[in-house]
């Protein structure tokens, strides 16, 4: 099994920062890509950004320029630094976790991010 477990979110004013961490553990053996989803109420889950494990990117377009992904491959490390958070912004958001030639996710628990106008 797979365990990932969020931190670093919270409560922060329009404008602000913070930056999330997610710790990878467990029957990892072969990472395809690491990324941050968010849920907000009443939506479906989004992606936000990925990261492969030759460091490629993606971000969904409503982060692009203010959210920066990146990873620590030896110690199954993903981050998110998010600058410039909009009330839009608020949700909870989730790491997951690809791996394998089956190509399967494992998920974190949550970590919330409330953004106050």
């Amino acid at each position: 099994q797979v365990q990932l477990v969020e931190s670093g979110g919270g409560l922060v004013q329009a404008g602000g920062s913070l930056r999330l961490s997610c710790a990878a553990s467990g029957n990892i053996f072969r990472i395809n890509r690491m990324g941050w989803y968010r849920q907000a109420p009443g939506k479906q889950r989004e992606l936000v950004a990925g990261i492969t494990s030759a460091r490629s990117t993606n971000y969904a377009n409503s982060v692009k320029g203010r959210f920066t992904i990146s990873r620590d491959n030896g110690k199954n490390m993903v981050y998110l630094q998010m600058n410039g958070l909009k009330p839009e912004d608020t949700a909870v958001y989730y790491c997951n976790l690809n791996q394998g030639s089956s190509y399967r996710d494992y998920w974190g628990q949550g970590t919330q991010v409330t953004v106050s106008s």
